[in-house]
């Protein structure tokens, strides 16, 4: 009974809105198009690795960096939706930043800026409180609003355009229809509503500015999976069920940011409205930080781009730098071969392009020993003297730490490569396979302290090595990379199985470490 009287009452409120018609707005110009990159500040990890932690110096550099490359567009979470009320003094110097980024752009660069914001994703303000906006766990302090319930939603509502005043000089706002946003048994009507409420907030603070809806998933795939606690790809209709109900309220100016723009919007004559967001082209998130190259993918994503453009998203910008420019050669329909990225590398710190790219090209390959060559060969250019490039900014001030990760990422690499040949060896030899696994969580745990990410870590051919060990310690945390956990319903399945997954990383190098105790105390033993 519950959800039908929520589906009527918005489906009132959207009617009505719809017999009124849209307001008049002026001709939207679009003077370029955009080459855009998301800076995602969700996960509470170390600094510069994790974007909440940047400095104004940080963005600066990284500002300049990026639109060298040719980005005109940023879009950032600044994560308002976990902000206690009242705010911690943490919040406000970060709402303060990003205030100050914004004008940065506008003003240096001359890029666009927007926004993001979760639908109805709220903070449990006694939760959000004990923490800093740095270390503040997401899932651990948020809630979500049932936008069935009109009083609720005033409340979100009330509360994000206070949030959001401070940032009023953003272009525009991305809200997105799934993760982490969503209710159980919510439905279109209802999203589009939401989307309402926001433009409605965009015009109260200053009229003009852009609402995009972001289709990632799916507005009512994602209810169904706080629903039931399964993930199912919903139909592509019910995601052109939303656009068509939104492009009625034409809410201008406005836009569709997604991937599916040839298979959604372009269907439904809404393909002028599609900004192409072809999300984990550069950086799958979220993703335990580990340089990506050359395999194809983020050139490509930057290169199918939608009518008003490309968007791209990253994690760990500091780390991702080659995918970072792939993307923007793949929109500009410029080549990214063997030389290009070798120029590339030569602006980030120049003299060492080719050392910089081999060791990039070894990274994601499968040979140990090539690995080790080039990471003698990087570690030798770290313990040089270093004079920065004019992609400086890439670097977050810090030449030396941009190549001392190459070579933490390299150790752990070859040496995960090495254990997996012996894990797999037939015969198995136990005393190198105890020998090679120390070595690889003992370089797996120097370069995750680096960084200090703690939450999802799929690495398939890592999990291949640590399942076939067939060690409890090892398998029983493996089993808890999933979405879900125990609970009573699909939402508390799906809450407790992401606030699990916070503290992945740190609990599977822990089991790792235990499994290494046993495995040399085993050999001790006599091999047993």
């Amino acid at each position: 009974m519950k959800s039908e009287m929520r589906a009527m009452c918005a489906g009132v409120a959207l009617v009505a809105a719809l017999v009124a018609g849209p307001v008049d707005a002026e001709e939207e110009t679009m003077p370029e198009k955009i080459l855009g990159m998301y800076i995602h500040q969700h996960w509470a990890y170390g600094h510069p690795y994790a974007a909440r932690t940047w400095t104004i110096a940080d963005w600066t550099g990284y500002l300049d960096g990026i639109s060298r490359l040719g980005y005109n567009m940023i879009l950032i979470w600044p994560v308002l939706e976990t902000m206690p009320d009242p705010l911690t003094e943490s919040d406000r110097d970060n709402l303060e930043k990003i205030r100050q980024v914004i004008d940065l752009a506008h003003g240096r660069h001359g890029m666009r800026v927007y926004i993001v914001l979760c639908p109805n994703v709220c903070a449990r303000n006694e939760e959000a409180a004990q923490y800093t906006f740095v270390e503040r766990p997401f899932f651990h302090t948020d809630a979500r609003v049932d936008p069935g319930d009109a009083a609720a939603l005033g409340r979100l509502m009330a509360w994000r355009e206070e949030l959001f005043r401070p940032l009023g000089q953003a272009d525009g706002l991305f809200v997105i229809d799934s993760d982490p946003g969503g209710y159980p048994g919510s439905t279109n009507i209802e999203f589009v509503y939401l989307l309402n409420a926001h433009r409605k907030m965009l015009d109260r603070i200053r009229p003009g500015m852009e609402l995009y809806y972001w289709h990632a998933f799916g507005w009512e795939g994602y209810a169904r999976f706080y629903e039931t606690g399964d993930l199912v790809i919903p139909p592509i209709e019910e995601t052109q069920e939303a656009m068509r109900l939104l492009a009625k309220q034409a809410p201008e100016p406005w836009g569709l940011a997604t991937a599916k723009g040839k298979e959604a919007a372009e269907p439904i004559g809404l393909g002028d409205r599609v900004l192409a967001f072809n999300y984990g082209a550069v950086e799958g998130e979220p993703s335990f930080p580990m340089t990506r190259f050359d395999d194809g993918f983020a050139y490509e994503g930057g290169r199918n781009g939608g009518a008003r453009g490309v968007l791209g998203n990253s994690q760990t910008h500091c780390v991702q730098l080659p995918n970072l420019f792939a993307f923007a050669r793949g929109a500009q329909g410029l080549p990214a071969e063997e030389a290009d990225y070798i120029r590339f590398a030569e602006d980030l710190l120049p003299g060492h392009g080719e050392t910089i790219v081999a060791g990039w090209r070894a990274l994601v390959g499968d040979d140990a020993e090539a690995m080790d060559a080039a990471k003698a060969r990087l570690a030798a250019v770290a313990a040089g003297t270093l004079e920065p490039g004019p992609l400086r900014g890439l670097l977050f001030g810090d030449g030396r730490r941009f190549v001392e990760d190459l070579v933490h990422q390299l150790d752990m690499a070859a040496t995960m490569r090495r254990f997996h040949a012996a894990v797999h060896a037939t015969p198995r030899d136990e005393a190198l396979t105890a020998e090679t696994f120390r070595a690889f969580v003992d370089a797996a745990a120097a370069w995750q302290a680096r960084h200090d990410y703690k939450n999802h870590w799929y690495w398939p051919p890592m999990v291949e090595a640590l399942r076939a060990l067939r060690m409890p310690v090892l398998d029983e945390t493996l089993d808890t990379l999933t979405w879900t956990a125990d609970g009573e319903t699909g939402m508390e399945k799906v809450q407790n199985g992401l606030s699990r997954l916070e503290t992945y990383t740190p609990r599977l190098i822990a089991a790792m470490r235990t499994a290494a105790e046993e495995l040399e105390a085993a050999q001790a033993e006599g091999g047993g």
